[in-house]
């Protein structure tokens, strides 16, 4: 619907400096240029300017979900204890979960995601297999306990999320669903002008099997993915694996205990014996579940516990400490080695193959072993990929050596499988007259986030630079100040709105051409038409935000330029 807002009627302050707590560009902006404030840690209101950019993302997502049939609810968010129990996920989930109680102690949480809440209603809705396969879909505020809440509405307590579900009675139909999905995720970010990369994924606290990541590129993002220059292999860093290749031990010696005195660290083993920390085995001792588990890896490799974590879940994993040394023999504080470690559970990066000889720990104050031989001298227990993943690794696809960058997630896609139909037992009536158990997708996008993430992308020096599809305004009208300006702007403005354009003008009295200059190029909107000096002649400045194009033109051709 075509609007025209006067910014002297309008909500706005804009601001000259950046806020003193913001990090990332798009904090800065959307702040300075009026569309969010800042009310608690990680709690954010939506401003005039800001709420028409999040409309209008919602817009785009709700128009490509209705075209793959999605059907949309609203369920609520503030939810019962008892559904999340029985998945597991009250637990699972951890500190990040808001938990709270009613006036008769009754526990209830905030939704961070709604599977268990659409799976009842499916339960109760659906029960033969002419009423699947069913695509649901809500656009909600969800809450997330976050620990450092940061970067604005990057990573917020609570955010705009759309999030949907398949509910289908064969994998084939989980399959077409999940790629219905994939496809209207691709125009959606299309449409909203973000470069995005789709990349493997690990399905974390939601569980399923197939897991896909929709990542937009920015400095500001706190994702890590990978991707290959020679093919297309791309992935988040903790869906990252390394093939287990065993090597031929037979040329390797036996084991000999080396004199390592104060050398608890692989840089100081390395530096002692001269050799590269690649020689080396180091093992890192974790507890999961409250037992001592080792984790060995190559000496020049970092441990990532995050992704350790994917791979161990839902069990909970956390360092050793000292005095988790007390009243174990068996473990030498820097001078573990898997050698001799009967009372231990022994994990494995793949790089630690079959075959492969490593210098380690002796179990032994001031001792080290060389020559020990996994496979020979020691087993593995179960072979994880959990290495810090770093540039060059080799794609595991072709080879060529991977090169890293820095993404915000703006969509995620999970084929899940039965594992919330089967918490609640969601069988339909299958054709044969027997029960069917249901297998279900989950896919969401990140609404608020986006607005955020395309902030990111397309700012430049000056500010804002909406694309055409979620920009607040089609066009903004500038009076550069005096009063037939102001009446050549407003008319202007008129015409536009009458020809379906959103158009914001600026007629606010008392405020210097510059000011009303600097404001449109920082408030983004991606066309901006100023009645200036030529405004007695009926000419008009049309410039493109993105370009910084300028042309003067009369009033008429102007108005038929942007209503074209």
């Amino acid at each position: 619907m075509a609007q025209v807002q006067r910014m002297s009627r309008l909500m706005v302050k804009t601001l000259r400096d950046d806020p003193a707590d913001a990090e990332t560009l798009s904090h800065k902006l959307l702040v300075r240029a009026g569309y969010v404030r800042r009310n608690a840690a990680g709690i954010w209101s939506w401003l005039p300017l800001g709420k028409r950019v999040l409309e209008n993302v919602a817009r785009v997502v709700r128009e490509e979900m209705d075209a793959i049939g999605g059907q949309e609810v609203l369920l609520p968010a503030l939810l019962p204890k008892e559904p999340y129990e029985a998945t597991g996920r009250w637990e699972e989930y951890g500190a990040e979960l808001f938990r709270l109680k009613d006036r008769k102690g009754a526990e209830y949480l905030l939704g961070p995601t709604h599977e268990e809440i659409f799976t009842q209603l499916v339960k109760d809705q659906c029960t033969s297999y002419k009423d699947l396969p069913v695509i649901l879909y809500q656009i909600q505020i969800k809450y997330r306990d976050e620990a450092r809440p940061r970067s604005g509405i990057l990573r917020g307590r609570e955010f705009h999320m759309k999030d949907s579900y398949s509910f289908d009675t064969t994998e084939e139909g989980l399959v077409e669903s999940y790629a219905l999905h994939r496809q209207a995720y691709v125009r959606i970010f299309e449409r909203l002008g973000l470069r995005h990369k789709i990349v493997s994924a690990v399905s974390g606290a939601m569980g399923g099997s197939a897991s896909e990541e929709f990542l937009a590129p920015a400095p500001a993002g706190e994702d890590t993915f990978v991707y290959c220059p020679s093919c297309d292999y791309a992935a988040n860093t903790e869906a990252v694996t390394f093939a287990l290749s065993p090597a031929d031990g037979a040329a390797h010696g036996p084991v000999e205990e080396l004199d390592t005195p104060d050398t608890p660290t692989i840089e100081t083993l390395a530096g002692h014996l001269g050799v590269p920390a690649s020689a080396t085995l180091k093992n890192l001792l974790v507890k999961v579940d409250g037992e001592i588990v080792a984790v060995g890896v190559p000496g020049d490799r970092e441990v990532d516990l995050g992704k350790l974590g994917d791979r161990l879940a839902p069990a909970s994993v956390e360092l050793v400490t000292a005095e988790d040394f007390v009243g174990r023999p068996d473990l030498v504080r820097g001078y573990v080695g898997p050698q001799g470690l009967d009372k231990v559970r022994y994990l494995a990066d793949p790089r630690v193959a079959p075959g492969t000889a490593w210098i380690t720990g002796a179990n032994q104050e001031g001792k080290h072993a060389r020559n020990v031989v996994a496979g020979r001298d020691f087993e593995v227990d179960e072979y994880l990929d959990v290495v810090v993943v770093e540039e060059n690794d080799p794609c595991p696809s072709c080879g060529t050596g991977l090169k890293l960058d820095r993404a915000i997630e703006i969509g995620h896609i999970f084929q899940l499988g039965r594992k919330y139909t089967d918490a609640f037992q969601l069988d339909v009536l299958g054709q044969n007259g027997k029960p069917v158990r249901v297998t279900m997708g989950s896919y969401g996008v990140g609404v608020s986030r986006a607005v955020a993430a395309i902030a990111e992308q397309t700012a430049d020096e000056q500010g804002l630079c909406w694309p055409a599809e979620v920009a607040p305004a089609d066009v903004h009208v500038v009076a550069a100040g005096k009063a037939a300006q102001t009446e050549l702007a407003l008319d202007v403005a008129g015409q536009l709105g009458a020809a379906g354009l959103r158009v914001l003008v600026d007629d606010r009295a008392g405020v210097s051409p510059g000011v009303k200059f600097t404001d449109a190029e920082l408030i983004g909107v991606p066309k901006i038409l100023v009645a200036g000096r030529r405004a007695a002649e009926g000419v008009v400045e049309l410039k493109d935000r993105r370009t910084g194009e300028r042309e003067e033109l009369p009033v008429a051709e102007a108005v038929a330029r942007l209503s074209a």
